[in-house]
């Protein structure tokens, strides 16, 4: 998570947010969320069918379209720096590394 985290009356409208996927500085997916496939609301509403949810719990709902490499048969390598940018939110910036060198 990160690099923060926003209340609701921060984010005016979910579903009007222009989003970006870059590795080391290269874009390789760009997408809107007006086009998800679930809305938030319909997410939740699934997970709570069988599980419950408490106050404070953190949900995931993916990456922007087109974000994922292998959708471009492109695979990150150890070192690749990777941005998930939400405009208006900010951008969540880790490095790849492998999991034979991370520790």
């Amino acid at each position: 998570m990160g690099p923060c985290l926003l209340t609701a009356d921060e984010l005016p409208d979910p579903y009007d947010l222009t989003m970006i996927a870059r590795v080391n500085g290269e874009e390789w997916g760009r997408g809107h969320s007006g086009t998800m496939h679930w809305s938030f609301e319909n997410l939740i509403a699934h997970i709570s069918r069988s599980e419950t949810l408490y106050p404070g719990e953190f949900l995931g709902s993916g990456t922007v379209g087109n974000g994922c490499g292998l959708e471009h048969m492109r695979f990150l390598e150890h070192g690749d720096i990777v941005e998930l940018e939400g405009k208006g939110i900010g951008i969540l910036r880790n490095r790849a590394l492998a999991p034979h060198l991370a520790g």
